[in-house]
């Protein structure tokens, strides 16, 4: 029998909108539908860590990187232990709470049209980034690699990598843990934890900067701007995917740090890493950021005055999730 909860304290209602959990305990730990948030998010959070840590000590010797970057292979194989993990966990989770693993971002009407017009925005976006440098003389586009079929291929090849690299991250970021922290603190307060943990996570990247994590948290931030608008995470997914690919192997750039082996155009980096992004290449200059607002007035020219939030009930406080 589960314990009675204390007479001065009164329980939230249910913030779920989900059948009756079998999960009975505490109420410390366990509310009206199991797990509080905090709890299922620590959870989550572990059952990433440990299968991630299992992903990359199985991947880690087919894993190599030298002078000339990253191959098409190696960045899948590394995606890939950690987008499975991440997929197991949610799955887990889903599971527990009775819900659908597509619940969390990945279901509802025109899933097909958000996909693909993020797709556009993120390539114009990391484009104007490019073009804005260039002309302004801190980055230098040096002219082709390749052609013909080679070219198709590495594009073909680095459009699933980093397809896989967006399906983890916004997963990961955006997915579970976004949607139950909502329940628990609100929306805007996880976003705000979440793109904080999202820019610090790319310090581990060789070559990374303080401009470029904060740029990172930064889009952390407009990724979630899209799922408040539309409840998915369908255009995140393509915008991050497309932003990747047409960094690293279209124009070449360093992403991160991280340099794409097989890509369309060589390019360099001209003169302080503060304007041109230096080693971490054009997320880490100054210009991405100003692109960022220039890129969240238009979401909101476009999306804010014609729908509301399904997240409106719990914008800055506990309440429900979507349905």
């Amino acid at each position: 029998m589960s314990e009675k909860i204390p007479p001065n304290l009164t329980p939230m209602p249910d913030p779920v909108g989900v059948p009756d959990s079998p999960i009975t305990g505490h109420w410390a730990f366990v509310g009206p539908q199991g797990l509080r948030a905090g709890w299922s998010i620590l959870v989550f959070g572990a059952l990433c860590a440990i299968l991630i840590v299992v992903g990359g000590f199985l991947a880690g010797p087919f894993l190599h990187m030298d002078r000339d970057g990253i191959s098409p292979l190696a960045g899948l194989l590394l995606e890939l232990s950690q987008l499975i993990p991440v997929a197991i966990a949610t799955v887990v989770m889903a599971l527990l709470e009775r819900r659908s693993v597509l619940f969390y971002g990945y279901q509802g009407s025109a899933r097909t049209v958000r996909f693909v017009s993020g797709i556009a925005w993120g390539f114009v976006a990391i484009s104007a980034v490019v073009l804005v440098l260039r002309h302004l003389g801190y980055l230098s586009l040096d002219g082709r690699t390749m052609g013909g079929a080679p070219a198709l291929k590495y594009a073909a090849l680095w459009s699933v990598v980093f397809l896989c690299v967006a399906l983890c991250e916004e997963t990961m970021f955006r997915g579970y843990a976004q949607f139950t922290v909502t329940r628990g603190i609100g929306f805007w307060w996880g976003a705000l934890i979440f793109a904080a943990v999202f820019g610090f996570i790319h310090s581990s990247n060789s070559g990374e900067s303080p401009v470029g994590l904060f740029g990172a948290g930064a889009v952390g931030l407009i990724f979630c701007l899209s799922l408040w608008y539309t409840g998915s995470l369908w255009w995140a997914v393509g915008f991050h995917a497309a932003w990747d690919w047409g960094q690293s192997y279209f124009y070449g750039t360093a992403d991160s740090g991280l340099i794409a082996r097989g890509h369309l155009y060589r390019e360099h980096a001209v003169g302080p890493a503060l304007w041109s992004g230096g080693a971490t290449g054009p997320e880490g200059s100054v210009i991405v950021l100003p692109l960022l607002v220039i890129i969240a007035l238009l979401m909101w020219a476009w999306w804010g005055r014609r729908v509301q939030s399904p997240f409106a009930e719990a914008a800055w406080r506990p309440g429900r999730l979507p349905h």
